[in-house]
């Protein structure tokens, strides 16, 4: 119940010349009027703020009442200064609770007014809870994405329109050696083994907008080289204004080297570390190709060590091993980087040499052969044994489709080596 000084207020309030109770009841923001710390009236707005059903729930009650009880300390200060003569406080978040026990978020300012002799505080308040939870979720979201951003084994990166490096993930000291200061300011391009190498991508990004595991290298601080994949895309104004890339990179260069040590285990011989017979003939493939394309001259031997049964039978396995390698040893250095050599099986070897006429051939065969002879071993019972080598070869023909014929004419040839007497060379008549 309102006592007799707040009926005479409110009395007053509604005889005046201007209707200003009306106007307080359609404000759309909430107003309370206090006298002496209790309320004597509050608008439809504040009813529906505090989800009080009438006005009656509220009046007679102190301010504090609604206010979450974290806080009432607060407000009581603020109410203190505007009893002692301070005219209005500014406004402040603050957080209430309902009539019904809800958790809302306010801004409210307050102040102090007189009307007749009698002293009155009135409070606003606007109801801030929607715009308090986006900017929570937006904090919380911003926490987390820092958390992440600081946490995470891929490198976030951002450039400008030059190339130039705007942002780097904390990850770039893992993956590279650096602090992220260190990199900001300078050109991306200043981390890759040369800035060419960055072309590819910067021409993928060009063409697409975007890149998803663009695979390239970079060099980290050590100066090691390392695998990267690369996963980004374009920046662009609302005006269509290149602005630069953003996108994250990471260290994959421990896949990479068991890719490369897969492949390498799927095309080497495990024995003598050459090519292995599929990888050859794979090579010798896109070599004849190259050739016909380009009218180049090609030649093919296959060499075949002579009487090695006869090792394995009478030395061993190991023994036999031992001459395979000692023998790849031997021819090795023989042959340019550009030739083909390997294994084709057992003691039969394929060597593929690029634009070479026949003579120079010939003399390439006469070496393999001393290489071959040269070569001295010593069996377990103390004897003492060589090697040689029977070769048969053949030259590329205009109408060669395949690494096929090459093949045959060279066996033909190679038998008619063994056939002659082995550790010899025989060409191919056809």
């Amino acid at each position: 119940m309102l006592n007799t000084k707040a009926k005479k207020v409110l009395d007053a309030l509604a005889h005046s010349d201007f209707p200003y109770r009306q106007l307080i009841e359609m404000m759309p923001v909430a107003l309370l009027v206090l006298a002496d710390d209790e309320a004597i009236f509050v608008n439809a707005a504040a009813c529906a703020l505090l989800e009080a059903d009438t006005s009656d729930e509220l009046l007679g009650l102190p301010v504090t009442a609604f206010v979450h009880p974290l806080e009432r300390e607060i407000v009581e200060e603020r109410m203190r200064h505007l009893r002692a003569g301070v005219s209005r406080n500014p406004a402040m978040d603050l957080k209430i609770i309902t009539r019904r026990g809800q958790l809302r978020r306010v801004s409210s300012s307050s102040m102090r007014v007189v009307v007749g002799e009698t002293p009155l505080i009135v409070v606003i308040a606007t109801d801030d809870t929607k715009r308090h939870e986006s900017e929570d979720r937006l904090k919380e979201n911003e926490e987390n994405f820092q958390r992440l951003f600081e946490s995470t084994q891929d490198v976030y990166y951002k450039t400008d329109a030059n190339g130039v490096v705007v942002k780097v993930a904390p990850a770039v000291r893992r993956v590279l050696g650096y602090e992220p200061e260190e990199i900001v300011g300078r050109r991306a391009e200043d981390y890759y083994p040369h800035p060419s190498e960055r072309d590819a991508l910067k021409a993928a990004l060009k063409a697409h907008g975007h890149v998803q595991d663009f695979e390239g290298r970079m060099v980290r601080r050590d100066g090691v080289i390392i695998d990267i994949s690369i996963s980004s895309y374009v920046l662009y104004s609302p005006e269509g204004e290149f602005l630069g890339v953003e996108g994250i990179y990471r260290d994959v260069s421990d896949r990479k080297n068991l890719e490369r040590e897969l492949r390498r285990l799927a095309t080497t011989d495990m024995l003598t570390g050459i090519a292995n017979r599929r990888a050859f003939l794979e090579r010798a493939t896109e070599s004849l190709r190259h050739a016909g394309r380009y009218g180049k001259s090609l030649v093919l031997f296959i060499a075949d060590l002579d009487h090695f049964k006869s090792i394995n039978d009478r030395y061993g396995h190991l023994a036999g091993d031992a001459v395979l390698r000692r023998f790849v040893e031997a021819v090795s250095p023989e042959l340019r980087e550009t030739d083909l050599f390997g294994r084709l099986g057992g003691e039969e070897f394929g060597i593929l040499l690029h634009e070479v006429r026949r003579q120079e051939a010939e003399h390439v065969a006469e070496r393999l052969g001393e290489c071959a002879r040269s070569l001295r071993f010593v069996g377990e019972d103390g004897d003492e044994y060589g090697v040689t080598v029977s070769i048969g070869a053949t030259e590329r023909h205009h109408d060669d489709r395949g690494i096929e014929r090459l093949l045959v004419r060279a066996d033909m040839a190679l038998y008619a080596a063994k056939e002659a007497g082995r550790d010899r060379t025989r060409w191919s008549p056809f």
